[in-house]
């Protein structure tokens, strides 16, 4: 997610970092809940317990019919299923410590490097820092391994969950990758601060293991799930000072390079790593849609600038704009055809995106209207003709017409609201009289020699396009009607 939003803009570089700060603290919660399940004993244990939990969450999750139920009977569904595995997790390790050939394996390595190593292939295998903690939870709760071998598995967890980052970042933006070097630099310097510690410690005969198992006698999946929390947290507290650094040594490493494959053109605020939270990604397509809204208005005033004073010093603006419509048209689409395969959206949410096809296609339109009044306007120019003063302070009153109508379905789109969409319809109908108004005008015009059939006919094209963009727009604020 946080790669995602990088890559759209939408954060900086610094705010990505604490976020991934934050984001190492709270991942060792799920530590501490299986650690949690693993007490037991001749009781209910706590095991049983959310088992019964997948069960009603599993009944809530088929037979529920509000939105919110089935929510809620998933998140029971997957609390109690993680205590089910852990089960059969722990059943499976009690078998497997029971193999002389895996004690004498295990227990010869006790080298930290080696350790922190297993620990880092295993998780980038399983792309899991939490699941590869898991397992180092249950193979010192059977005596598979010692309290100082999980410690150092967990430690080179952290390092290995590091692959998802990096595999989201080297297919991303250079903020993106910069995001995914942060992750990796930071966890890293995690490890190697607790390494040096622990040869300090060492020094001293005192090791971690033996620190926590002071503090929590007994228990050794609390002693490791403890350690994690610790470990994070410590890390933490020593990096924050430095998130300044840390930006700028990953901006020298990684600087910003412009090469004859750079895309002309991006999406600002999707990014396919936003699938893997398909509600977060269905705010943003809307946030793309509003911007590509906002640059098709800039080219329909660039148009009628032209047709109108037949100024045509922005037109190679105009026209990289129009490009611009056309990319985000294409990828915008096809961002939300994958979007909306995604499982975990709502049905108000499945109603937006059908809706956005036809959104989007509204928009790519109104900036091809504003294309053929470019057409005209250099027609105008290349016969050395023009607009009437009058014919020209029609268009200008059009102009106010089209942003009233725009400000006003854009506000009802954005915000959904069905008050605005019906002074939205209002202004429309006021820009359908006017421009039939603006044709009979013309016709007259032409009629007293004013205008010549030519510049008529280049007048009544506009006038046309000016009403269909409006049609556009309205259909635009109309979505909302199906939400």
């Amino acid at each position: 997610m946080t790669i995602g939003f990088v890559n759209a803009g939408i954060i900086s570089l610094a705010q990505a970092a604490t976020i991934i700060y934050g984001a190492n603290i709270g991942t060792t919660v799920t530590a501490q809940i299986v650690a949690l399940g693993m007490f037991g004993g001749n009781s209910v244990s706590t095991s049983v317990i959310f088992s019964a939990f997948a069960g009603l969450g599993a009944f809530l999750g088929v037979f529920a019919k509000k939105a919110g139920t089935k929510t809620l009977g998933g998140i029971l569904a997957g609390f109690g299923l993680l205590f089910v595995g852990l089960e059969l997790m722990s059943g499976s390790m009690e078998s497997f410590a029971a193999l002389e050939g895996v004690k004498k394996v295990l227990s010869g390595i006790s080298n930290p490097i080696l350790l922190v190593l297993l620990g880092t292939i295993f998780t980038a295998i399983i792309q899991s820092s939490s699941v590869m903690t898991s397992i180092a939870l249950a193979m010192v709760v059977t005596g598979l391994i010692g309290i100082d071998q999980g410690i150092y598995l967990t430690m080179g967890s952290n390092i290995g969950s590091c692959v998802v980052a990096v595999i989201a970042g080297v297919t991303s933006g250079t903020n993106a990758k910069r995001t995914a070097l942060i992750h990796l630099l930071f966890n890293c310097s995690g490890v190697l601060i607790f390494m040096l510690a622990a040869m300090v410690l060492g020094w001293f005969d005192i090791s971690f293991g033996s620190m926590f198992e002071k503090v929590f006698p007994a228990v050794p999946q609390v002693q490791l799930a403890m350690f994690h929390t610790f470990f994070n947290t410590v890390t933490v507290a020593l990096m924050l000072p430095l998130t300044g650094a840390l930006v700028s040594l990953v901006t020298k490493m990684i600087p910003e390079k412009l090469s004859a494959g750079t895309p002309e053109f991006s999406l600002r605020y999707v990014d396919n790593n936003m699938l893997r939270t398909p509600p977060v990604a269905v705010s943003q397509v809307k946030r793309e849609i509003l911007r590509m809204a906002d640059i098709a208005l800039e080219n329909v005033d660039r148009s009628l600038v032209m047709a109108t004073e037949l100024d045509f010093a922005q037109k190679a603006l105009f026209e990289r704009d129009e490009r611009q419509l056309n990319f985000i048209n294409q990828e915008l689409i096809a961002f939300v055809v994958r979007l909306s395969g995604r499982s975990g959206l709502g049905e108000k949410d499945r109603a937006y995106l059908s809706g956005t096809y036809r959104n989007i296609r509204d928009i790519e339109r109104i900036g091809d209207y504003a294309e053929n009044i470019v057409e005209y306007a250099t027609a105008l120019a290349d016969s050395g003709q023009s607009f009437s003063e009058e014919a020209r302070s029609e268009i200008g009153h059009l102009k106010e017409l089209l942003h009233q109508l725009y400000d006003l379905a854009i506000s009802a789109y954005n915000l959904e609201d069905l008050n605005t969409l019906e002074k939205a319809n209002v202004v429309e109908e006021e820009i359908d009289d006017f421009t039939k108004q603006m044709e009979e005008g013309h016709i007259k015009r032409m009629e007293k020699g004013i205008c010549t059939p030519s510049v008529g006919a280049q007048y009544l094209e506009l006038s046309s396009n000016a009403e269909r963009m409006a049609d556009h727009m309205i259909n635009i604020a109309k979505s909302i009607r199906s939400l």
